[in-house]
């Protein structure tokens, strides 16, 4: 039943000020609609995230969303040179090499934003 409605993510600040710098000094992102609640976001494909404040910003380990992208490694290098800093993983079954992993027709990369959270890039290559 849901498939049939848009879905939005949802991105935890705890300081929502520093939060939004990163996202649109670093990120490049603009904002659609500043509330009292946080800040909305639209992408391609009619795709949205929402920055909220939240003490529980930075908590999860995983990712908390994607980016797809069209060439993984210009898009870091774009980003890096903005301060974005991407993260490095070693360990079983995944192992990063410049930032990228690469398995099962697709490549990914992740960073941190200002607040701890886990976001990432991918490239489908099948």
């Amino acid at each position: 039943m849901l498939h049939k409605y848009p879905m939005r993510a949802y991105i935890p600040a705890r300081d929502l000020e520093r939060a939004r710098r990163f996202y649109e000094g670093k990120v490049g992102l603009k904002p659609k609609e500043v509330t009292d609640g946080g800040v909305f976001y639209e992408f391609a494909g009619g795709t949205a995230c929402f920055l909220y404040p939240s003490a529980g910003a930075g908590t999860s380990k995983a990712s908390q969303a994607f980016w797809d992208v069209d060439d993984l490694e210009r898009v870091i290098g774009e980003l890096e040179k903005r301060g974005v800093q991407f993260e490095d993983y070693d360990m079983p079954g995944m192992k990063t090499v410049n930032h990228v992993f690469e398995d099962g027709g697709a490549k990914a990369a992740w960073f941190k934003d200002s607040e701890g959270n886990v976001m990432a890039l991918v490239q489908v290559t099948a």
